[in-house]
């Protein structure tokens, strides 16, 4: 199983964001954006689900709580090549919730289990499921330990858990991911009372000692917002949690890498350069120069000039982005 992973986050991971964070960790697992099941029934499948081969490993994110509904879309997936198939049971959103998915699944672990074993039962890559620990003033470790447990009998073997309650109402998703407080040692008694099962948790994290603390107790760890905002973090993972040789790359490399794959884009698809610039523009945090480095990046008026052209502005002190 692997050990890291990056959170989904609407509006940012889409495949320019994964493309961005395969370049700094080979090893990783990424994660779409949620695509909902009704998007992919109705919708631009290739727009929701193309994705760059050098993304791989890479799981697709689901939301629904239709089970047939789901199992369409798990092997379009599936055919699509995504190694995983994860089911949002987390998001508190309020758009999700008139959607009937989500974190208020967790009340319905029956038919969270029944979309799971539809899912399980069409594909044959991993169906993993995405949850909180409790909902809204749930707070007991027996309500999150039965929704496992439910879930597990339908075939789910891998558990992502942001450990910290989802309130349906009276929170905007934002401070939904700072309000409730984070319970990481409910994750570690899941773990203790289904050893069988795989458990990531999610929460939190911003530096290798509390990952490696926690990967003692379980199996993986996910990371969040973090991982968008200071990317140059991932660049450590694959020799601090996969033992392999530390990085030579340097942000330049990686950054002129982004510029050949905006080409790239630009002339196979029509994306222009700002569409995949803003993943990166966390690339030089911390570092002399970043704040006119990331003015230069976001500046519409350069939206005309190739991508290596606006490297070179961004990197000359003299020139003016004028």
């Amino acid at each position: 199983m692997l050990k890291i992973s990056i959170a989904p986050m609407m509006d940012w991971t889409d495949h320019h964001c994964r493309y961005f964070h395969r370049l700094l960790t080979r090893r990783t697992l990424l994660y779409t954006e949620m695509v909902t099941t009704g998007a992919l029934i109705h919708g631009d499948v290739p727009r929701h689900l193309r994705f760059n081969s050098e993304e791989h490993p890479v799981a697709l994110q689901l939301g629904g709580s239709e089970p047939a509904d789901l199992a369409h879309c798990a092997k379009l997936g599936e055919e699509w090549g995504y190694d995983e198939i994860n089911i949002n049971c987390g998001c508190p959103s309020e758009r999700v919730q008139r959607g009937a998915f989500g974190a208020c699944l967790m009340n319905e672990p029956q038919l969270v289990a029944d979309c799971v074993k539809a899912m399980v039962d069409v594909v044959d890559v991993p169906v993993t499921v995405k949850h909180r620990i409790g909902i809204d003033k749930i707070e007991s470790y027996e309500f999150v330990r039965d929704f496992v447990g439910k879930v597990s009998e339908a075939g789910c073997e891998t558990f992502i858990v942001h450990a910290r309650n989802a309130w349906l109402k009276g929170l905007s998703p934002k401070q939904n991911r700072e309000v409730p407080p984070l319970r990481y040692e409910l994750v570690h008694r899941l773990k203790h009372d289904f050893p069988a099962l795989h458990f990531s948790i999610n929460g939190g994290f911003n530096d290798n000692a509390q990952m490696h603390a926690h990967l003692r107790l379980l199996d993986g760890v996910m990371i969040g917002r973090e991982a968008y905002h200071n990317p140059w973090w991932l660049v450590e993972w694959d020799a601090v949690f996969y033992g392999e040789a530390p990085s030579t790359l340097t942000r330049e490399e990686v950054e002129r890498q982004m510029c050949d794959y905006m080409a790239r884009e630009a002339a196979e698809h029509g994306t222009p350069w700002s569409n995949i610039a803003r993943h990166m523009l966390g690339l030089r945090n911390g570092l002399p120069g970043a704040r006119r480095w990331r003015q230069v990046w976001s500046d519409h008026r350069l939206k005309s000039r190739p991508p290596h052209e606006v490297m070179a502005i961004a990197h000359d002190p003299a020139e003016q982005a004028a």
